[in-house]
């Protein structure tokens, strides 16, 4: 298979999150481990920095990344989702893996993976660690891809833990409280293995606190140790608790001796993110007068930041295109978007996209009025023909819009 069949293949032949949602998760690590063992256990050649969270977890990926490049390290770097290519999720200094490894991987294990049942993600994680170790990464920065405990990169023993923060998402598997989030969060703290937390509550602080000293790990409040905050070209409002987080990791990680990473280093890596690592969609300017942005918030507490962000800009009319998935909880989001803005409402092209009829009618019910359009391509250019020079263009709701859109 060429490359884009094989990813075809991967896409609709096995369960993946990503287009099928709740149906795709698995409930335990057995599969993750045989796949682990068949291919030799790559996950135990590797050192990584582990980092779960609801919110700014690929941000904070992509920043440690873009530091330890700028500190001299041949950095790996999964994420997920992607916003265009697959090829995204598997990077080393920034650059992507070949379409040629991800095929002969593929065609190499498909027989095991058909045999063994194994999920798109699991996939993933394996190609990934099979990867890295193959290409002999320094270090590897590892994001969870849903949750923490059960997540299948959850096999591996990192040199630090992250947790970004916690907040009401993906509730049908994590539970419908922060404290029971917080819970499968923690999940990814091991043994001796220290922990950096980013944003906490009184109630998840308790939750941390209790399997931190379970581990015998140490365990570091980022929002409560870092004064100083260092700039960095991702300028969305909510990277404030993201760099945070880093800087505290980078402390961290320095006192183990093993690497060395300077506040030069630090400094530069946090202001060369997306040259460094090609992260995009959040708060990403995609033009100007009218002012455009875009960002993949997509869930209540991402949301929030985003919305008061828009208020601090300076404009005449503002244009909203909004879409969104349709596991989306729309009463916990859609309060937080402006009554006074004109509204495009659009479903991205994925199975899991909400009607668009479903998502107007729920939308008119806080106030929020616009047209419908069939798809994300037309609603963005009604918005941009409707807007002046002095207005300003939001699009968002969903990472599935983003990727919709006209990136570079």
């Amino acid at each position: 298979m060429n490359y884009q069949e094989t990813t075809n293949w991967m896409f609709n032949q096995l369960p993946m999150y990503q287009l099928q949602g709740a149906s795709a998760y698995k409930e335990d690590l057995t599969n993750i481990k045989v796949l682990a063992a068949h291919l030799d256990h790559p996950e135990k050649q590797l050192k990584c920095i582990h980092v779960a969270g609801t919110n700014g977890k690929g941000s904070t990926s992509h920043m440690l990344a873009s530091v330890l490049q700028e500190a001299g390290y041949k950095v790996g770097l999964y994420t997920s989702p992607h916003l265009k290519d697959f090829r995204e999720r598997i990077k080393i200094n920034g650059e992507e893996i070949s379409e040629d490894f991800v095929c002969e991987f593929v065609a190499k294990h498909k027989d095991f993976f058909e045999a063994n049942d194994m999920s798109f993600f699991e996939m993933s994680v394996g190609l990934a660690f099979d990867y890295f170790a193959s290409e002999k990464t320094d270090i590897a920065i590892i994001e969870v891809g849903l949750g923490g405990r059960l997540d299948a990169t959850n096999i591996i023993t990192p040199v630090i833990s992250v947790i970004t923060n916690i907040d009401l998402d993906h509730t049908q598997f994590l539970g419908n409280t922060p404290a029971a989030i917080a819970g499968e969060k923690a999940g990814i703290i091991k043994p001796n293995v220290p922990v950096i937390i980013g944003e906490y509550t009184n109630e998840t602080q308790p939750v941390f606190l209790a399997k931190a000293e379970e581990n015998k790990a140490r365990i570091f409040f980022a929002s409560d140790l870092i004064s100083e905050v260092f700039p960095s070209d991702l300028i969305g409002d909510y990277q404030f608790h993201n760099k945070k987080t880093v800087q505290q990791t980078i402390a961290v990680l320095n006192s183990q001796n093993e690497f060395k990473v300077s506040d030069e280093n630090l400094k530069s890596g946090l202001s060369k993110v997306v040259k460094n690592t090609g992260l995009q969609g959040r708060w990403q300017q995609l033009g100007e007068n009218p002012k455009i942005i875009c960002d993949t918030a997509h869930n209540k507490h991402g949301l929030a930041v985003v919305m008061n962000q828009i208020q601090k800009e300076t404009f005449e009319n503002l244009h909203i295109v909004l879409g969104v998935v349709n596991d989306k909880d729309l009463d916990s989001i859609l309060p937080l978007f402006p009554k006074k803005a004109q509204y495009y409402f659009c479903r991205p092209d994925s199975s899991r996209g909400l009607d668009t009829e479903i998502l107007k009618e729920a939308a008119q019910k806080y106030n929020l009025s616009g047209k419908k359009y069939d798809s994300v391509e037309l609603a963005f250019a009604e918005a941009k023909q409707n807007a002046s020079k002095n207005d300003f263009i939001y699009v968002g709701g969903s990472t599935f819009v983003v990727a919709e859109l006209p990136l570079n």
